[in-house]
Formats: C-alpha cells, structure tokens, sequence
C-alpha cells in the first residue's frame, strides 16, 4: 500500500516494528552485534552448562575422527598386526629418538594398534574411525530429513487447521501405522543401497510422523499468543508468521528431536548391519560386531571380546554425548538465558547517555 503525504509525494507505508531509530551505527557495530548474537551468546550459554559443555566436546570429538581422523589414520587392512592384539598392548606407546642441536633425545610419540587387532590382524582404533564418516553421513541424511520434514508439516498443520490439518494428520497417522523396521528392511533389500546418505533417507523415511503430531500440538498453542495475533492482524503472510514467530518459539523442542532422530539412526543401522539386512560394502560398527561374534564368538572369549565391546563402547558414548548436547540446547534456544549473555556492543555509548543530563529530570528548582 501507499500513503499521500501533504507535500504529494507518495511513499511506501512502514510497519510500526520497521521504523528506522534516530541513531545509525557504522557496519562494524552492526557485523558485532550479529556476531554478538548468533555465536557468542549461544557459545557462552552452552559453556555455561557443564552438560552442553560435555556434550559439545564429545560431538567435535566425534566429527574430528570422522573427518581429519581418517585422512592421518592408515585404511584397515589384513596384517596390520600380529591376530588379536588387546588394547594398550605392549608396544602400543614409543617414543622414536629426534636430534636436536646435535642430542639425540626421544622427543616423537608414536602409537600402534592402540586398540589391538581382530582375527585378521586389523587394527580396531583404525576400523572405529573410518566407519566414523558414513555413520556421519547417514546422520546427517536422515535426522536432517526427517526434522525438516516434521518441522514444515507440524507448523502448517497446527497453524492453518481445518482441511490442511485433516489431511496432514491422516498421512501422518498411516506412516506411524505401519511398522519401521520391516519397512526399512525391506526397501533395503529391494534396493541394496550402498550410498551412506541414501541409507540415511530409507532409515529415516518413517521418523518424521510423530515429530509432526507433537510439533502441530505445541503450534496450536504457540498459534493463540499475542506476538502471533498481532503479525496476523497486520497481514503478514503465513510463511513469514511461520518462520518469524512460530518456528523460533519451537526451536528447543525441535532440537531435542533432531538429536532424538540422529540416535535412532545410528541404532537402527547398526542393527541392521549387525543383522546382514545391509550390504557389508563399507566399514560400519554394526559390521565389527556382526564379524566379531560370527568369527570368534567374541562374547565368550576373552581373547577377542574387545572385538565386540569396542564398537559398543562407542556408539553408547556417542549417543551419551548427543544427549548432553541436546539438553545444552534448550538452554540456548531460550530467549530470557540467551539475553542474560548477549553483550552490548555500544555499552560504553549507554553508560555516557546515562551520564548526560537529562533535561526531564534535571529542572532547576525555585
């Protein structure tokens, strides 16, 4: 729309939380407060939870191993070592001589087979980490899929109601009817996929029906606020109220949910590489557990129970280390917390304002 102003220039009306203040700050100021807001505060609200702390370093950890890891880890092959080497075996730990100003001293740590070794001679700690990547890419495939999906379909159902939330909820109610695993099971074995990311999407295909009903329940609520009732009454379209109002609100619910999903993806192919359902085409912890109690019975032996245990250790202290995260999250998706952390980038300008007299309150007295 467009308003006559006196003077018969037309202009383009402004929506009252648009206005422009007074007051201009340079660019600087302004990529500081950005900053300020979308990294600092939510890092120094995570720091502040020994919980999100922990999580957090666990994660990295995890995404390091996946990514640098395997580029300084050698590639596991037969006769890394001597057949079923244990963890921390003698020789695990040297320290090779370096010169230095013409002294020889042993200054170079150097690790073999920290882990030991399975019936083959492969070195565990290099197994572990080279199935990293596609674990992180079938997590990435399928929990980022199923939430985004859940996450659009929830909000448009709980907000737009009636015959768009009918026929979302029905679809949804068929997809959480009929059983997970066996539909997994056999998409994966009609189409053998080897692609981690197309794992993650058939893992995750039927994960997104209940997010999407307890998401439309938290917007029919969220839906009845001011903040919402206000942006609707000054005729902002439903995508913008969506993203702007609702989304935002439901963030911390959301997160908790995405970390939910990423752990069903990690146990459910683990399982089924555990069970043979997927294809043995790529190094998986499900698959060093398969081999270890197929080959070497490796839960009633001793010599190769770190075999079996390794790879579990593992995923229980990944799945432990995404919890954490998760309940970190809420913290820092919560506005009132996060603004306790946020620092103002022009104190010292408001400590001088305060500082100036006011001409309100400073009025001379008779």
């Amino acid at each position: 729309m467009a308003s006559q102003q006196s003077d018969g220039e037309t202009v383009a009306d402004e929506l009252p939380f648009k206005t422009t203040a007074d007051t201009t700050i340079s660019r600087q100021e302004q990529i500081r407060q950005v900053a300020d807001r979308t990294v600092i505060a939510p890092f120094r609200v995570m720091w502040s939870d020994w919980r999100a702390k922990v999580g957090f370093v666990i994660v990295v950890l995890y995404i390091l191993m996946g990514t640098i890891g395997v580029l300084v880890n050698p590639t596991p092959y037969t006769g890394m070592g001597e057949r079923y080497l244990q963890p921390f075996h003698d020789g695990w730990f040297s320290l090779q001589p370096v010169s230095v100003g013409g002294i020889t001293l042993p200054l170079d740590p150097r690790f073999h087979l920290i882990l030991g070794t399975d019936a083959m001679g492969q070195g565990i700690w290099s197994q572990i980490v080279h199935a990293t990547p596609a674990m992180l890419k079938m997590i990435l495939a399928g929990a980022v899929f199923s939430t985004i999906v859940a996450t659009i379909l929830g909000t448009l159902a709980g907000y737009k109601g009636g015959l768009t939330d009918r026929a979302i909820m029905t679809l949804s109610d068929i997809t959480m009817t009929i059983p997970g695993l066996p539909l997994v099971m056999i998409i994966a074995a009609a189409l053998d996929p080897k692609n981690p990311y197309l794992i993650g999407l058939i893992l995750g295909i039927n994960n997104w029906a209940g997010l999407s009903r307890a998401i439309r329940s938290q917007v029919l609520s969220v839906r009845e606020r001011s903040f919402v009732e206000a942006s609707r009454a000054m005729g902002l379209s439903t995508p913008r109220i969506l993203i702007d109002d609702i989304i935002p609100d439901l963030m911390a619910y959301i997160s908790i949910h995405f970390v939910q999903a990423a752990r069903g993806i990690i146990f459910e192919s683990v399982a089924l590489y555990y069970l043979g359902v997927l294809p043995f085409t790529t190094l998986n912890w499900g698959v060093m557990m398969n081999l270890s109690y197929t080959t070497s019975g490796a839960l009633y032996t001793w010599q190769s129970a770190h075999w079996i245990f390794t790879p579990m250790i593992t995923i229980a202290l990944f799945s432990v280390g995404l919890i954490l995260f998760s309940q970190g999250m809420d913290q820092i998706f919560n506005p009132r917390i996060r603004a306790r952390h946020v620092k103002s980038v022009s104190s010292a300008d408001t400590d001088e304002e305060d500082e100036a007299p006011n001409p309100m309150t400073d009025v001379p007295t008779n």
